[in-house]
């Protein structure tokens, strides 16, 4: 099994490419070994010292690393990532078990029920346009609500937490949403 590795603009993550599908559908961000009790790999992973995220994609998987210990870099922890993550492919074993919830729980969407087409449009152009591309940097996008001309999404993966994600927001997602829907006046993150 080779497993690919990626950068992402989030120095601290780092995206790792299995060559076999992750998960079938959705995306799943566990931040802590107790959110991750559901996936033996996301489990695995925390095993190791330093791991503080792991997000799971179609066919990759991010890992977020504690960059409050100085010194401690990518080339350190990479080759624990890697076997651990070939240990359990290797394995068997399943990604997932029981009912995890597709794409964590972000609780409800809101918008103006006058906003519906409206925010079936915006739902398409993240489709479409956005997430593929945030995908390619290791992260995730979700919709969450649409106001007064303010849409609002959240960021996943290594878009959570990544020193460009404010860049992507306002001059990708937002100048993208802008141009093609009127109503859009402003992004922001949740």
């Amino acid at each position: 099994m080779f497993i690919q590795t990626e950068a992402t603009p989030n120095p601290t993550t780092l995206k790792f490419l299995p060559g076999q599908t992750v998960v079938e559908e959705g995306s799943y961000d566990f931040r802590s070994p107790q959110d991750a009790a559901d996936s033996p790999l996301a489990l695995r992973l925390f095993d190791l010292k330093d791991v503080i995220g792991v997000f799971l994609g179609y066919d990759f998987v991010t890992i977020t690393k504690n960059d409050a210990d100085d010194g401690l870099d990518w080339q350190h922890l990479k080759p624990a990532i890697l076997g651990a993550i070939m240990e359990h492919f290797m394995s068997g074993d399943p990604v997932l078990v029981g009912q995890q919830k597709v794409n964590g729980d972000l609780g409800e969407e809101f918008f103006e029920p006058e906003d519906t087409k409206t925010v079936e449009l915006i739902k398409e152009l993240l489709e479409t346009r956005v997430r593929p591309a945030v995908a390619q940097d290791g992260g995730d996008i979700a919709f969450r609500g649409f106001k007064e001309g303010i849409v609002y999404l959240h960021m996943r993966g290594a878009c959570a937490g990544c020193p460009s994600s404010t860049a992507t927001l306002k001059y990708g997602i937002q100048n993208l949403l802008r141009h093609f829907i009127p109503d859009v006046e402003e992004v922001e993150a949740i």
